[in-house]
């Protein structure tokens, strides 16, 4: 049995219960295409920002999300070193590749290489090592606020080692996911745990990780991450984050593996993001994450005890087929309730 299946297979039934929690609140989402594309475009610059600070900052850059975004606007940042700008620029357009093309972006080691590559094709001390694996050998060590190192966390897999472990790596987190033997989130977490542990890269594996973590979980369905910052909840409990990755990977490599610390700590992060996702489609937010058309039909229902879809078209001058598209949002979002079937079907205000 590979190590990474035992680790599954030996979970704690409160594991389960995340998942539990987290699957239903995801059911609860509604998908990006069917709001307003205006509003969750701002919404997904703002996580860019978000998320790019965030992640650069956990390994010891000092730009703030405000510097960010006057940076990619093109602003002069001049108090800052060049390395964290040139890390900003390629985190940022890198993350903003993956939420544009995440459906075409197969998982490979080439996928992983070339993420290395565009996320420090700026990083002018990192020129010879881009995309490549390492050479030398790398530890991973803990960065504080001033992005000082103030300790060694774990010592990771031997660079002769790291191909092969990679190769291993990627092989069965591409297996599990396509036959789907386990729970998507807890491949993903065992993928991120591993590859943080062989850290394959000589430099960038922390924000290479949290990239491939948004890759991966768009295409296992979770399709609000690029509007709730996965980044800026990992900042936020950066000490948990550094505890949580140190219990586990110290029992690696040992006769009783276990990654349960790790996908504690991974899992609940999810949890609070999609809460934080689901909030968005609160009642104070509704009307600013609707369309026009279907904000026209949810005012119509909202006043009305019940209607038909015919008779919210005829009243709001909305096509019915637009109409019906429009109350299946609103239903997934529990804003009106369906009544009846077929052609007496009529909806009101939940």
């Amino acid at each position: 049995m590979n190590k990474l299946d035992k680790r599954i297979l030996e979970l704690p039934t409160s594991i389960l219960d995340v998942l539990s929690r987290i699957d239903e609140l995801k059911g609860q989402w509604v998908g990006g295409a069917q709001l307003n594309p205006q509003v969750l475009g701002r919404l997904k610059r703002s996580t860019l920002v978000t998320s790019t600070g965030a992640s650069t900052r956990i390994e010891g850059a000092k730009l703030s999300d405000e510097d960010v975004e006057k940076l990619m606007r093109g602003l002069s940042m001049q108090k800052f070193a060049d390395r964290d700008k040139q890390e900003v620029r390629g985190y940022y357009e890198l993350l903003e590749n993956v939420f544009a093309a995440w459906e075409k972006i197969p998982l490979t080691e080439s996928t992983v290489k070339h993420f290395h590559s565009e996320l420090l094709k700026y990083v002018e001390k990192d020129t010879r090592h881009r995309g490549e694996y390492k050479r030398t050998e790398n530890r991973v060590e803990m960065i504080n606020e001033a992005g000082d190192s103030i300790g060694v966390l774990f010592d990771t897999t031997p660079a002769y080692l790291a191909p092969k472990e990679m190769q291993d790596l990627v092989e069965w987190t591409r297996d599990a996911l396509q036959t789907r033997r386990y729970h998507p989130l807890l491949v993903i977490g065992n993928f991120l745990v591993e590859f943080l542990q062989i850290h394959p890269f000589q430099d960038g594996n922390g924000r290479l990780s949290r990239v491939l973590t948004n890759l991966m979980m768009l295409q296992a369905g979770y399709s609000y991450m690029p509007y709730v910052s996965h980044e800026k909840l990992v900042e936020d409990d950066k000490a948990d984050y550094y505890v949580a990755l140190r219990r586990s990977q110290k029992t690696f490599k040992t006769q009783y593996e276990k990654a349960t610390p790790w996908l504690e700590f991974f899992l609940n992060v999810l949890l609070a993001q999609i809460k934080e996702a689901i909030a968005l489609l609160s009642r104070e937010n509704i009307e600013r994450i609707l369309s026009p058309k279907q904000l026209a039909v949810w005012q119509y229902v909202e006043k009305s005890a019940e209607a038909t879809p015919q008779e919210i078209s005829k009243a709001t001058g909305v096509s019915r087929p637009t109409v019906s598209q429009a109350l299946t949002v609103l239903v997934r979002l529990k804003k009106v309730e369906r009544v009846g079937q077929g052609r007496t079907t009529r909806y009101r205000k939940r």
